[in-house]
């Protein structure tokens, strides 16, 4: 299938490439917006830790002072109510067209915006474009359909910060991804940020629970998002006995998928999930069902933190003259 797909990739990497060219060479205009924004996005679909980072950018933005909303697409329900979960009081604005959007989010009171997954939205002129590379994903880059690439790595010389995340990859893996991708992009600051497991919640509401007590626990992995696999090794690797559950990303759960999940649980398997799925699967589980519970993450920022806190402060004070 792949080698069947890959004469479409190269004619969509292409049309990427001209596309580009036309909007570096003002052919195609990009329109400044009404807020200081920074862009986390990257050169893949799915799997680099783009809403957990967006999360802690957003955090760190109030810790200085701003005001801040996140500006989104809006692709699948997921994604407005992970945010609306992970930075509650914070306007979240799903508008596919991210220069309305901002307007948006000026209106609800934010002075600065965080774009979440707009690298490829050019026609939004921001003045920060973060871009994240997964340690944890290895293979040749081959564009859309035949692979995962949305562009590639020569695209990186449009970024103003390189991030590379790593769920259960190396640090020494990351740093070495890191120095490569700098190469497309000297004058960009270097990040590593370590995706790690915080504790596993009940869906339902509850206390939370300690990543070790999944120690031996035969647990049933869910995952509808870009790398299932990452996530399955994650909960793996506190010594969980995992079977995995993997649908395709943003997948749109119903009732039946719920029922079948829990039936495939059983009173054997604890069930856990992605924040990402939690807030889809939750209202659909069954009552009469071992309760579900999800995995949360935590961005630590290994390498670059103060590059990147520079960042942050730069963009509360243009802010603050808003």
């Amino acid at each position: 299938m792949r080698t069947l797909l890959t004469p479409i990739g190269w004619l969509y990497g292409g049309v990427t490439t001209l596309r580009n060219r036309a909007f570096d060479a003002g052919m195609l205009s990009s329109h400044a917006l009404a807020l200081p924004s920074i862009s986390v996005g990257n050169l893949t679909v799915g799997g680099t830790g783009k809403t957990p980072v967006a999360a802690w950018l957003v955090e760190r933005l109030q810790a200085a002072g701003a005001r801040p909303a996140v500006v989104l697409r809006g692709y699948g329900e997921d994604e407005v109510l992970v945010h609306r979960r992970l930075n509650p009081g914070i306007p979240v604005i799903a508008n596919p067209d991210r220069v309305a959007g901002t307007v948006q989010a000026r209106a609800a009171g934010a002075n600065v915006v965080v774009l979440d997954d707009a690298f490829q939205h050019r026609r939004a002129r921001r003045d920060v474009d973060m871009v994240l590379l997964s340690a944890d994903r290895r293979g040749p880059v081959r564009s859309l359909p035949a692979g995962p690439w949305r562009e590639p790595l020569e695209s990186l010389a449009r970024a103003h910060v390189v991030a590379v995340t790593r769920k259960q990859a190396s640090a020494l893996r990351a740093k070495e991804l890191l120095s490569s991708a700098l190469r497309f992009s000297p004058g960009a600051e270097g990040v590593v940020i370590h995706l790690t497991m915080d504790a596993i919640v009940p869906v339902a509401g509850g206390a939370s629970s300690p990543i070790a007590n999944l120690l031996g626990v035969p647990v049933l992995a869910i995952s509808g998002i870009g790398d299932p696999r990452a996530f399955q090794s994650q909960v793996r690797s506190v010594g969980a006995l995992v079977t995995g559950e993997a649908f395709s990303d943003h997948h749109p759960f119903t009732a039946r998928d719920a029922e079948e999940l829990a039936r495939a649980a059983g009173t054997r398997l604890q069930p856990v999930c992605t924040l990402k799925d939690a807030v889809k699967l939750g209202p659909l589980w069954p009552a009469q069902a071992p309760p579900l519970w999800y995995l949360s993450q935590r961005a630590d920022v290994e390498f670059g933190s103060g590059a990147l806190q520079a960042v942050v402060e730069e963009l509360a004070a243009r802010g603050r003259l808003i």
